[in-house]
């Protein structure tokens, strides 16, 4: 590596460094104030406007709705308490390492951090999180969101497996029906040089069948699910806004 490519990566390492240190306390301050606003809310509109979606647009999203249905049941409000603990440490690495940065051990008038190589200074740092971070409430904290998240995936993995086992049945179905009765008229009208496309097309075709009808029979579940979610979170919300007006 040449002097002047080793400076380069040099500055680039402290301008990405320095780049996280500064976007990290902009991103939790940002969550904080979104939080902050959400409790801020009234709560029973609130309610109101999420019951009426999950109620009348479930269905538009099958996924989404089946991971906020695993998220809630594998344990929402520990993720919640998990990020809160995140962030709390988070904050705090990035109070100590503000301190660092104005730390001048040999009172030349330069803090010390900008006259280190990328290397030290990473160094520097990855000591500074080792010994300012509490580990055990990571450790709880990363465990939890694992925990849930593995719980989405496997509902996710569970529920579209069916479907993808109900669209290979359906497109089953209808492939022989079509290799009966469609592919040999098909055939009969193609020229010679085409002839071999004509099964490999009507398989393709069975099965884009298949699939939108799976994914159309998962879509009504889900909406039918959703609604009833809906309506358990709209109901009490609507009776309130109504007695209130």
């Amino acid at each position: 590596m040449t002097e002047s490519t080793k400076d380069t990566v040099e500055k680039l390492g402290r301008t990405v460094l320095n780049g996280i240190i500064t976007a990290i306390p902009i991103c939790l301050t940002f969550f904080n104030k979104a939080h902050e606003t959400y409790q801020k809310l009234p709560t029973d509109y609130l309610h109101l406007l999420i019951g009426t979606i999950l109620c009348f647009f479930g269905g538009f999203y099958p996924t989404v709705f089946a991971a906020l249905q695993a998220a809630e049941h594998g344990g929402l409000t520990t993720v919640r308490k998990a990020l809160k603990e995140l962030g709390g440490e988070v904050t705090i690495i990035v109070n100590e390492s503000k301190k660092d940065d104005k730390v001048d051990a040999d009172g030349d008038g330069t803090p010390d951090t900008e006259q280190l190589s990328p290397r030290i200074l990473m160094e520097r740092k990855v000591k500074l999180v080792l010994t300012k971070m509490n580990p055990e409430k990571v450790n709880t904290a990363i465990s939890s969101i694992y925990k849930v998240w593995i719980a989405v995936l496997a509902v996710l993995k569970i529920q579209f497996a069916r479907t993808i086992a109900l669209s290979m049945t359906i497109s089953d179905f209808f492939q022989r029906f079509v290799h009966r009765y469609v592919v040999p008229k098909v055939d009969s009208a193609t020229p010679a040089e085409y002839k071999k496309w004509v099964p490999v097309l009507a398989d393709w075709m069975c099965k884009s069948i298949g699939v939108g009808i799976a994914w159309k029979i998962q879509s009504i579940i889900t909406a039918f699910t959703s609604s009833l979610a809906g309506g358990l979170i709209m109901a009490p919300a609507g009776i309130f806004f109504f007695s209130q007006h």
